[in-house]
């Protein structure tokens, strides 16, 4: 029985995984023919727009049983790996029975409203409830792999535990309000953070909380979280993030990535701390196709690493100088970070990408000068000006991608989408005649798939918890807390710092982005602080965490591909983290002042 159930769910896995790339690549011919068709012939398609959203909706939903499970459930351990054996086993069936009934709520809450909703998409041409059936299907396949791994991996009655705790945790929204609270979204908050300590992944414990606070007297039924999440992903904008995180994967695949690694080696190779200076560069030229710090701390332990390592840089400096310089890339544009706050605030992609442009070079800088101090290894001699310049004729290509995506948002050519989707498409040439051939395309595919899926239900699961969160008056409670410090910039920027600070340790920047964007940017607005620098500011905050205990998911995917323990790596990327801080704190201080002038 355990065999079987193993085997099926890693079946159900394989084809799942297939069709998110398979959905990946109809989105990508769909948004490049039509932007062929807007600038070769004034022409398009009409039901581009929508027909993007539902295909992207399908693939995020639909990838909710791989996201699951592995780095993509962004689960915070810190407190379950320090478990006995029989206590982890407890926590463990707490965790599965919290995946399971967040699969049951979105499963049970489509049906629903698919069942509910009526007329027809006017520019597609099929019924609206076609929108929430993969929400459906996707919560019904996550809650069945939940089951069949509890039955591959556990005995009996874990498996009847997780069962009886899931079923009683989805029945949560089905009762009436039984304690009125004035705040329930506290209580969703507390909830999920109760999840989280349990191990639960992320957007598991998000709608696990907004369950359990509808007995508390929020106005959040199944339907209505479902509709919620659906309408998250309804912004076209959304598109570009699965594309640059594609044409990010394709360029490692087709072997530009390294071509940058030689560009930069013989640029500034040759400096006190070569290497490590190589590896800066690296990143900064890299982010600006890329967009994901995650793929490039990736790319960054696999091939810098050991590069650092044979340059004389212990192992655990070595791998906390990949995992700091990849801030970068969601700072240095084009940055899906960006892409998310563009989403959920209604602020300038091309600005926030002007910028971001800017920060990023700062923080570059500042890093250099810290690595030049800190790091000792011997000096190698100046690349002859001919090995210089084929080095940088061979990464010509990949500065000329990334100039022409800043350039084509900035100005005003190309959306953002758009934009990502000619990048995908140059980047998937160049892998196709690269040295992995359609081996590591298919390989780019299925995993941009599941990492489209993992971002995309971030911003789903955080749509409803930041629309309970409105209903409840937290903007406006904020609001007054600004008014009680007289408006002070100075003041609103230190606390807004600290508090991004704080949380940017156990979440991650997508989550932080989403949960905290809405709720302070109109107070700081209010303040008179320019909102797209605080967005910016914001942004770098919450990436720093990605290098701060108890999460710091740079580090942990730094010192898992290295085979590094996370603590000595921590410890090791502590002087980067506190000159990121010094930087940060300086741009906050003089988009404070700015605000006074």
């Amino acid at each position: 029985m355990r065999t079987i159930a193993a085997r099926l769910s890693r079946a159900i896995d394989r084809v799942l995984a297939g069709l998110l790339a398979v959905v990946l690549a109809a989105l990508l011919v769909l948004v490049f023919g039509a932007t062929l068709l807007r600038y070769l012939f004034s022409t398009g398609f009409v039901a581009t727009e929508d027909l993007g959203i539902l295909l992207h909706t399908a693939l995020v939903f639909l990838g909710l049983p791989l996201c699951a499970s592995g780095p993509l459930a962004m689960r915070i351990d810190v407190a379950t790996r320090r478990l006995g054996p029989r206590a982890r086993a407890i926590a463990d069936v707490a965790s599965d029975a919290i995946t399971l009934a967040a699969a049951l709520v979105l499963t049970l809450g489509a049906g629903k409203v698919a069942a509910l909703i009526g007329g027809t998409s006017p520019t597609l041409g099929i019924p609206e409830s076609w929108r929430f059936w993969p929400v459906a299907i996707g919560g019904g396949l996550a809650a069945g792999q939940v089951v069949l791994k509890s039955v591959a991996g556990s005995r009996s009655w874990l498996t009847a535990l997780t069962v009886a705790g899931g079923m009683s945790l989805a029945a949560l929204p089905h009762l009436p309000v039984l304690v009125p609270v004035v705040s329930p979204s506290l209580i969703a908050c507390l909830a999920a953070c109760l999840a989280l300590a349990a191990g639960a992944p992320f957007v598991h414990s998000l709608l696990v909380g907004l369950a359990v606070a509808v007995p508390f007297g929020a106005r959040l039924p199944e339907a209505a979280i479902v509709q919620q999440t659906v309408s998250g992903m309804g912004k076209f904008l959304l598109l570009a993030i699965p594309f640059f995180l594609l044409a990010g994967m394709l360029m490692n695949a087709g072997g530009l990535a390294h071509r940058l690694v030689r560009f930069a080696s013989a640029l500034v190779g040759h400096r006190r701390g070569g290497m490590a200076q190589a590896t800066l560069v690296t990143n900064l030229m890299f982010s600006g196709v890329s967009g994901s710090s995650i793929a490039d701390a990736a790319f960054g332990a696999k091939v810098l690493a050991p590069a650092l390592v044979d340059d004389g840089v212990k192992p655990e400096k070595a791998a906390a100088i990949v995992a700091a310089t990849a801030v970068l890339p969601n700072i240095i544009p084009p940055s899906i970070a960006f892409l998310l706050l563009a989403s959920a605030t209604n602020l300038s992609v091309g600005a926030l990408f002007e910028g971001g442009l800017v920060a990023g070079l700062i923080l570059a800088a500042a890093m250099a000068v810290m690595l030049h101090f800190a790091t000792e290894t011997p000096t190698r001699p100046i690349v002859h000006r001919v090995e210089r310049l084929a080095a940088f004729t061979a990464a010509i290509p990949v500065f000329g991608l990334a100039l022409v995506v800043f350039l084509g948002i900035r100005l005003g050519i190309a959306t953002p989408t758009e934009a990502a989707a000619v990048a995908s498409v140059y980047a998937l040439i160049a892998a196709v005649v690269g040295p992995g051939g359609r081996r590591s395309t298919r390989a780019a595919f299925l995993q941009a798939g599941r990492e489209t899926a993992a971002i995309g239900l971030l911003v789903a699961s955080s749509a409803p918890l930041v629309f309970l969160l409105a209903i409840d008056g937290l903007p406006q409670a904020l609001a007054g807390w600004v008014t009680a410090l007289g408006g002070n910039p100075l003041a609103i920027m230190l606390i807004a710092n600290l508090i991004l600070l704080v949380v940017g340790g156990p979440l991650d920047v997508g989550p932080g982005i989403l949960l905290f964007a809405p709720l302070l940017l109109p107070s700081v607005t209010a303040a008179g602080i320019d909102p797209v620098a605080f967005g910016v500011i914001l942004t770098i905050n919450l990436m720093i965490g990605g290098l701060t205990p108890p999460v710091g998911v740079l580090v942990f995917v730094a010192a898992g591909i290295t085979g590094l323990s996370a603590s000595a790596v921590f410890r090791a990327a502590l002087p980067l983290t506190l000159t990121l801080v010094a930087a940060t704190s300086a741009m906050a201080l003089v988009v404070a002042l700015w605000a006074l002038v």
